[in-house]
């Protein structure tokens, strides 16, 4: 499709392998074909928001539902802990759970209609030439739509719960972007995947619905100990959710390490330096990987 709307029709084949041309080279064409075709991608953006919203019971409450379910299951898990120490839950647990909550249920919700962006589009995919990229990146740009709403109703309780206003809230956006980054490679490189091998999808369902449990959303790293808490921190999701705790609900300056009374490691920079990496190499590898296997896509679909 041109940026006039009229479908650009033109052969597939036509278009030139690119698997032996500079990696940047290759990002900078991917680049310019998005910008180029931005108004296809604000509209297939605006069509997976309406389309979640169209005759929804709850309407724009399932921004929020996602995240208050997670935090009521982190709550009941946490009292249950709580419990057996005898020791009172804190509204601040509350607060760190509802702000990790709200971080993987944007994740979650990306992978889950991303995986299957490209098999779900099989007429655009195999009939019109645009870049393919807009398919899982409209529906990443779909989910923070419905995260927004959440972070907006989150901002109005936090101080309710024990929040407080820090400099350390500084650090909030480049988490968020880093968040954002993670999860657009992830589902380019998952999409992709997907329309090869049909069954990824399956395996990302099982991935996501015990990753949870895997991820500091219902406990922090420190609770495992000194070992585990390094392991745990090895999920490149982890420092940006733990991140987001210790600088919004601990008003903790994240360039200083934190060492819980167990001898555990529970913040290290060196954490947010290697989900950084995760997300700025991950975005370009899968970028790269998703533009030059484009152009066999509609052979697969």
């Amino acid at each position: 499709m041109s940026e006039s709307g009229a479908p650009n029709t033109r052969p597939l084949q036509t278009i030139p392998n690119s698997a032996s041309r500079p990696l940047l080279e290759e990002l900078r064409e991917g680049m310019a074909e998005l910008w180029q075709f931005r108004d296809m991608l604000y509209q297939l953006t605006l069509r997976d928001i309406r389309i979640k919203y169209k005759q929804a019971v709850l309407g724009f409450g399932w921004a929020v539902f996602m995240p208050l379910i997670i935090v009521g299951a982190g709550s009941l898990i946490r009292f249950a802990m709580m419990r057996v120490n005898n020791a009172p839950i804190q509204l601040s647990t509350i607060a760190a759970l509802s702000i990790k909550a709200l971080g993987w249920s944007f994740f979650v919700g990306t992978i889950s209609f991303a995986t299957s962006s490209l098999t779900g589009n099989t007429q655009l995919v195999t009939k019109v030439y645009f870049p393919r990229a807009v398919l899982p990146l409209s529906s990443t740009l779909a989910q923070a739509f419905d995260s927004a709403i959440g972070a907006g109703v989150l901002t109005l309780v936090l101080p309710l719960l024990g929040a407080r206003l820090s400099g350390a809230l500084a650090w909030v956006p480049l988490l968020m972007l880093l968040l954002f980054l993670l999860t657009l490679a992830s589902s380019l490189f998952l999409s992709c995947a997907n329309l090869f091998y049909r069954d990824v999808k399956y395996i990302v369902q099982v991935l996501l619905t015990f990753g949870i449990f895997f991820t500091p959303v219902f406990y922090e790293p420190a609770m495992l100990g000194p070992r585990l808490s390094v392991l745990c921190m090895l999920n490149p999701l982890a420092p940006l959710l733990e991140g987001l705790r210790l600088a919004i609900v601990e008003g903790h300056p994240l360039l200083v390490p934190v060492t819980a009374a167990s001898g555990a490691l529970s913040w290290s920079p060196w954490f947010l330096l290697y989900s950084a990496l995760w997300a700025t190499v991950g975005l370009l590898a899968s970028a790269a990987l998703f533009h030059r296997a484009e152009f066999v896509f509609a052979e697969y679909a």
